[in-house]
């Protein structure tokens, strides 16, 4: 079975797509990866567990509302003028995905990777929030009143038998892993405290844990797995950069795999849109439409940052996009079937370079899944632009 591709949960903002549209790479990568393996459409997915969302909630002054509401009104504001996501979306507090949390934690309890302990922690006197080790100021009231608290939290203990991160946990076919990235993330404390003090999250109070949350860096594990149940996937692939993966991957160990799932992630780069701009000059010689040019900046970008996984610089944007068009024009009638099945084998495995090639990028644009994703993103460019 083809592994299901799945966005690594963006953090719920003051932002849109149009205003930020690196903030969806993630989600653009796994769309056009899952068509290209002809997979359904899948659930966009969020996270709400924030301090940040805690505290606009809190300002709010849009009369009485629930924070479910509140995130929801957040994130459909996100996406026009293009549509809602048609397979809709999924954040980290909902309710399938906390009844999956619950079962991993009460597993990983009975397992011993995961316990209940009395621990010491910074905590603010004024709000009784967790404030981390160094901090001068609580991050939710302001106080400077910190004191050392011990109770009762949620303690992983991370294995000693393996690494935080190796080459199975990566959806790669390069022989040359991230070493980098494996080390770093292996350089972190051997036990963590993952429950938190925050006004939204999977509520830990059914383990004895009132008033504490898990950590929202083990609630992203659970949405993607949650969704990937949904769908009934056995590999589900987390798109996410090379610093997420660092800053969340220590915190999934014990939650990358239930009951037959498989939670593995495809690293992207960076895209830089803040210079896409400067090609308009290429675009006018190259006579492209706006619909080229969305498809190009939103589909195509996206499809290379899997390639480059550390950032696409600004220079090399023309001639990624000569690379496109020559592709584009290239396309056969009719997809040759070795051509594709070729491809789709080399997404399924986490191979990259059919990207750069301009006679398979070419078949790929031909292929009748992937083609009408293009022709989506194409036609709501045509759209708006007849407005």
């Amino acid at each position: 079975m083809h592994p299901l591709f799945l966005n690594g949960p963006v953090q719920n903002g003051p932002f849109t797509f149009q205003t930020k549209p690196g903030k969806a790479v993630g989600i653009r990568l796994a769309a056009a990866l899952n068509a290209i393996l002809g997979s359904p459409p899948t659930p966009h997915l969020w996270n709400t567990v924030t301090l940040d969302g805690d505290l606009r909630h809190r300002t709010a002054n849009d009369g009485p509302i629930t924070r479910t509401a509140f995130e929801a009104r957040l994130i459909a504001a996100k996406y026009p003028p293009d549509p809602q996501p048609a397979a809709g979306t999924m954040t980290d507090t909902d309710p399938e995905v906390a009844a999956l949390a619950l079962e991993m934690i009460e597993e990983n309890l009975r397992a011993g990777t995961l316990v209940i302990s009395r621990e010491t922690v910074p905590t603010c006197r004024s709000c009784c929030h967790m404030t981390g080790r160094g901090s001068h100021a609580c991050r939710a009231c302001g106080s400077t009143e910190i004191h050392d608290r011990t109770a009762r939290h949620l303690v992983a203990e991370l294995a000693k038998d393996r690494p935080v991160l190796d080459r199975t946990d990566i959806h790669s076919s390069h022989r040359a892993q991230p070493k980098h990235l494996q080390n770093t993330a292996s350089s972190i404390s051997s036990r963590l405290i993952i429950s938190r003090t925050r006004d939204h999250g999977i509520d830990l109070a059914p383990l004895g844990l009132s008033g504490l949350v898990l950590d929202p860096r083990v609630g992203v594990h659970a949405t993607v797995l949650a969704a990937a149940r949904r769908h009934q996937a056995d590999t589900a692939v987390m798109t996410i950069t090379q610093n997420a993966a660092n800053h969340i991957a220590a915190h999934g160990q014990h939650f990358r795999e239930h009951h037959g799932t498989r939670l593995k992630y495809a690293l992207h780069g960076r895209l830089p849109y803040d210079h896409t701009a400067g090609l308009q000059p290429v675009y006018e010689a190259y006579r492209a439409t706006a619909a080229t040019q969305r498809t190009f900046e939103t589909w195509f970008l996206p499809l290379f940052s899997l390639k480059e996984k550390s950032r696409t610089r600004p220079e090399q944007l023309p001639q990624l996009f000569k690379h496109f068009m020559r592709a584009r024009r290239a396309r056969p009638s009719v997809p040759g079937p070795a051509e594709s099945a070729a491809i789709r084998q080399a997404v399924a495995r986490g191979g990259t370079d059919w990207i750069t090639s301009r006679y398979l990028l070419a078949t790929a644009l031909a292929t009748p899944s992937w083609h009408m994703l293009v022709e989506a993103v194409d036609q709501r460019t045509m759209g708006r632009a007849a407005l």
